[in-house]
């Protein structure tokens, strides 16, 4: 099985799914439009983007926590920015639920944010600030750009409790899908968005428990490399005290490629929750389909970033004058 081969408009065409499918859904009542702030704040693509850049080049780790950032962000109550909200003496807010301890980097969304009300005060939301650095770090590290739609408000409920709905690395392929069908994304859009992982570094928490008692029958889990296995249980010991210890999620961890679909193929996927997309013939197929071609992994992975950029955005929100705190 194959995918289908795209036309040279995917972007307009991905655009145009959106406004007339994905706008009149539960999950989203506001339409985006890429040249939202065309006439209200014309350089505010710019301003983010050499935000972005500057701070890549001073930190490589930025754009997989950006791309990550993002992800979290939408997942929880739509791409609403509530991860970029600080927890108050009354409310523990999403950045400190336990799955977004690891989220880091969000200065520089501030830093975005700052310039941009000095430039366009009160204009552009927190949350457009994330959707447009996720696609210029997926852009500097090597990967695919596309004209990011833009409008979104910023939400106002930030709980951190609600942190337990993001997909987990221990996750089976069933558990992936509906997951991912909550928002909205189907099981090629659960593929191609677990792309992501190209780009990054994951500490042993996530990850070790497949090579260390694994179960009754096996220390190890079997469907990892065994070779590979045995690199992880030494960066990883059983009774670990080095809490930076972990391991890069491909073996281009710094580039946006299609390695990461590669590396499943032959036994090497870092969470369990990768590796089980080849052991289901709902998912193998893409893996394969992508680990042959780049071209058509950075072609799907923009048609599901639009979708992903989409869920949950609601006309019912405000454009925050600092992203940590609500007006």
């Amino acid at each position: 099985m194959a995918l289908l081969p795209y036309s040279e408009c995917i972007v307009l065409c991905a655009t145009i799914f959106l406004f007339f499918t994905l706008s009149s859904s539960s999950m989203s009542q506001a339409e985006l439009d890429a040249h939202y702030y065309d006439k209200t704040c014309p350089q505010a693509e710019k301003i983010i983007s050499d935000t972005v850049l500057r701070a890549s080049k001073f930190d490589p780790k930025v754009p997989a926590r950006i791309l990550r950032m993002f992800f979290h962000d939408c997942f929880i109550r739509g791409c609403d920015a509530s991860i970029l909200l600080d927890s108050t003496p009354k409310n523990l807010a999403e950045k400190d639920g336990p799955p977004n301890l690891s989220v880091h980097s969000f200065y520089v969304i501030d830093e975005a944010k700052t310039k941009l009300e000095k430039a366009c005060p009160h204009t552009v939301s927190c949350a457009d600030i994330i959707a447009i650095a996720a696609r210029d770090v997926v852009a500097l590290s090597g990967g695919p750009s596309w004209n990011v739609l833009k409008g979104r408000k910023d939400g106002r409920v930030s709980k951190a409790s609600e942190t337990v709905n993001l997909p987990a690395p221990t996750l089976n392929v069933n558990q992936l899908i509906q997951s991912f069908a909550k928002r909205g994304l189907g099981v090629k859009d659960m593929v191609t968005l677990s792309g992501g992982h190209t780009l990054g570094f994951s500490h042993c928490s996530s990850f070790q428990a497949r090579v260390h008692n694994f179960s009754l029958l096996h220390d190890i889990d079997p469907s990892l490399n065994t070779q590979f296995a045995l690199d992880l249980k030494r960066k990883c010991p059983k009774q670990n005290t080095n809490p930076s210890a972990g391991h890069f999620l491909d073996t281009t961890s710094s580039v946006f490629d299609n390695d990461y679909y590669r590396q499943l193929l032959v036994g090497k996927g870092l969470f369990s929750s990768d590796q089980s997309l080849v052991g289901d013939q709902r998912t193998r197929w893409i893996v394969e389909a992508f680990a042959k071609d780049q071209g058509l992994f950075f072609r799907e992975f923009v048609a599901s970033m639009l979708k992903l950029g989409n869920v949950g955005v609601s006309e019912n929100g405000e454009v925050r004058l600092n992203c940590k705190v609500v007006n």
